[in-house]
Formats: C-alpha cells, structure tokens, sequence
C-alpha cells in the first residue's frame, strides 16, 4: 500500500497543476477574444458612420461618382472579413488589416476630395459625422492597443515551460498580435491639388 502513494501524489500533483494552467489559459484567451470584441466592435461603428457620410455626402454635393463608389465597395470588403476570435492567427489579422487598410483608404480620398465643396464642408451634420469618424478612429486605436495587451499574459502563459507541454495538449495556441499596416510608418503624403 505504501508503494502507491508517491505515484498516487504524483499524478495529484500533475493533475492539479494541469487545471491550473488550463484555467489560467482559458481565462487569459476570453481575455483577449473579448479585447478583439471590441475592435470589431469598433470597426462596426466606423462603417455604420461611413454609411451615413455617404448619404450626407451624396445628398449635399453633385459628387465625384468613382470615389463615392470607391468608398461603398471598400466598406463592403471590409465587412466581410472575419476573424475567429477563438483561433487568432497572425494571417487572420494580416488579412482584416488589409481590408479595414483599404477603407481607410477610401475615406480619406473621400475626405480630401469633399474640399471641393465648400457648402458641404460647411454642412453642420457633416461637420459632426466628420468629427465622428475621428473619434472612432481614435476608438479603434485604442481598442487595437488593448486588444495587444490582453493577447501578451495569454501568449506568455501558453509559452512558456513548463506550462507550454500541457497548453500544446489542450489545444491553447499562441495567438496573433495586431500589427500595421506595412509603410505606416511613414506619414502620409496630403495633396490638395486638384
């Protein structure tokens, strides 16, 4: 009888520890996919808004149809990218990076080309959307930021040893960070020449 209790506390031990690393992970990883909630959530209210500025646009102004249009189709790319907040993958977030990096794109050639429009630019509801979408950009950095900072203790925790032989074994893989796009580094050229 005395023989089996040191291998009977073993794997008491072992076993305890290992749902103590698994429910550190899982607390960790709904950590960071609720962070990542909230970027979604953000890049929502930023489409909801744009939709909204292109009717203030559309309606004010005899606009520039090609970049109006420009402005729709990147919004709708934008929405039908997805990630899988469970499985984050640096791919996965390459690829909605792209797309949101696209409607950002669309919206400020849609704002620069807007300075043609003297009444529109003086336009008290596109004033406010304006002012609207940089706050929600400004959101969404911050919530991006966040989201990064709740991916680092779960990635830390699923890394490193010994914690990294049960994780791998339960399924809890390193998740992506968000990165920038490339070139973002550099600032970006304004031309108002028309």
């Amino acid at each position: 009888m005395k023989k089996w209790i040191i291998p009977v506390v073993l794997i008491v031990i072992i076993a305890f520890w290992g749902m103590s690393v698994n429910n550190t992970a899982v607390g960790l990883q709904e950590d960071a996919t609720k962070s990542w909630a909230n970027v979604e959530s953000s890049y929502q209210r930023r489409n909801d808004l744009i939709g909204n500025l292109v009717k203030t646009v559309q309606g004010a102004a005899d606009f520039e149809k090609s970049t109006l249009e420009a402005v729709i189709n990147a919004r709708a790319k934008a929405t039908s990218v997805t990630v899988d907040p469970t499985n984050i993958t640096p791919e996965q977030l390459a690829k909605f990076n792209e797309a949101q990096g696209g409607l950002s794109g669309a919206l400020k050639s849609l704002l620069v080309t807007v300075e043609r429009y003297p009444d529109l630019k003086a336009s008290q509801n596109f004033l406010e959307l304006q002012s609207q979408l940089e706050g929600t950009e400004n959101r969404i950095n911050v919530a991006r930021d966040r989201f990064n900072e709740a991916v680092a203790p779960y990635n830390k925790h699923v890394r490193t040893l010994p914690n990294k032989l049960i994780a791998g074994v339960l399924g809890f893989n390193e998740m992506g960070y968000y990165k920038a796009d490339a070139g973002s580094e550099n600032a970006p050229d304004v031309d108002f020449e028309f």
